[in-house]
């Protein structure tokens, strides 16, 4: 085992700005062939990008919630699929380290192990003699053909004849993987489906996940003083998983520059578009709306580090307000992207143009259950307005 010393997040935020070219070098051939290319791979992984969230005794970071989104954003800025993989490989990273702790020397013990993993609970799991049996199938499996381990979330069978919720890790060679992601966004992130039938899973690979959600108990107990394994599962998982956004209307603003001093508005006697008004509203409008992207994420961010360097309990208006800012900065950073892509005239229609893929990427990601601005908008008037959530998942 390995401790290292953890980077400033400057450096760190700096080792993904390094990245983020050859990030884009290879964006267009990501899209085409649905998986991040080894090069794009490679870099992050020497850049110690994939230890945010692995265990310092196995040369981990564990650094603060504000450095992960700051570093997700940044790789996003290259390319959305990129810093959604790396986000999700992140969390499921995070969530190994909640397992006992000879799971986790499994794990780890490959210095270049990646871990994927799925939220829906799509399984079922039994339990039988020193563990269980699954089976099921998982959609939008984020990585898994890049990845050596995979975590799901299952029903649990209990005596009374009922289920609960778990997370169950397993071995991406167990499962059967179904490559059926062609998708009109995130293409990259080769997000397929995977099978489980009939696979035996031994009991310490299996965590009940409502004592984490309700009260934040895991299995490890290596990690059971570490801050990072006292962050709230849901509201860090949340602003993580919406960090890449505000990346991508980073994106789109560089992007609707580099071509506007060449670009003449089509059918009009503006010759530079550069020139016209309404550039100069529409380049303004999405400046401020990823100003409020940025700001949600990174309030939830630094509300997560705040709370939990302190030892404080959470709200319930707390968890839902950390859903709302993971939508509210989906959405901002969507119309952000909307405004340029609509400001781009009929040229970016082609591949080769970035602004027509970023735009995909977001709609792709502003679909996701658990960043979806209406619904965690409804769930946080709903707290507001005195009732009970309409989700267990805060």
């Amino acid at each position: 085992m390995t401790i290292t010393e953890v980077p400033a997040r400057a450096e760190l935020v700096g080792r993904a700005r390094d990245v983020v070219d050859l990030i884009r070098k290879h964006a267009l051939w990501q899209e085409e062939h649905r998986v991040l290319h080894d090069e794009v791979l490679r870099a992050i992984h020497d850049a110690g990008l994939l230890k945010l969230r692995v265990p310092a005794r196995y040369g981990g970071y564990e650094v603060d919630a504000r450095t992960v989104c700051e570093v997700m954003a940044e790789l996003a800025r290259g390319d959305g699929s990129v810093g959604w993989t790396i986000a999700t490989l992140t969390l499921c990273a995070w969530q190994i380290g909640m397992l006992p702790d000879e799971v986790q020397d499994e794990v780890f013990a490959d210095p270049d192990v990646r871990v994927c993993g799925t939220v829906s609970p799509t399984g079922i799991a039994v339990p039988t003699d020193g563990g269980v049996i699954l089976n099921g199938e998982w959609r939008f499996n984020t990585g898994v053909r890049q990845c050596q381990w995979d975590v799901h979330s299952a029903l649990l069978a209990t005596d009374d004849g009922g289920y609960v919720p778990a997370s169950v890790a397993v071995p991406v060679r167990d499962m059967t993987i179904v490559d059926d992601w062609y998708t009109a966004g995130l293409r990259a992130t080769g997000s397929v489906s995977v099978v489980a039938k009939d696979l035996f899973v031994p009991e310490a690979q299996v965590m009940p996940l409502l004592p984490l959600l309700i009260q934040g108990q895991h299995r490890s107990e290596r990690n059971a003083d570490s801050i990072v394994w006292k962050y709230p599962f849901v509201s860090f998982s949340a602003a993580v998983a919406s960090a890449p956004a505000l990346g991508m209307a980073r994106a789109a603003r560089e992007a609707f520059l580099e071509r506007l001093p060449n670009r003449k508005i089509t059918y009009t006697h503006y010759e530079r578009q550069i020139e016209a008004p309404l550039t100069h509203l529409q380049v303004a409008e999405a400046a401020v709306k990823a100003d409020e992207a940025e700001f949600h994420l990174f309030r939830a961010a630094d509300r997560l580090d705040t709370k939990v360097a302190a030892g404080e309990t959470w709200t319930m208006e707390e968890r839902a307000v950390a859903r709302m800012d993971s939508g509210a900065a989906c959405q901002r950073a969507k119309e952000a992207v909307d405004v340029l892509n609509t400001a781009s005239g009929g040229s970016s229609l082609y591949s080769d143009v970035p602004i027509q893929r970023i735009a995909r990427d977001i709609q792709a990601l502003n679909l996701n259950g658990i960043m979806h601005p209406s619904t965690n908008a409804e769930t946080y008037g709903r707290v507001l307005c005195g009732l009970a959530p309409n989700t267990d998942l805060l």
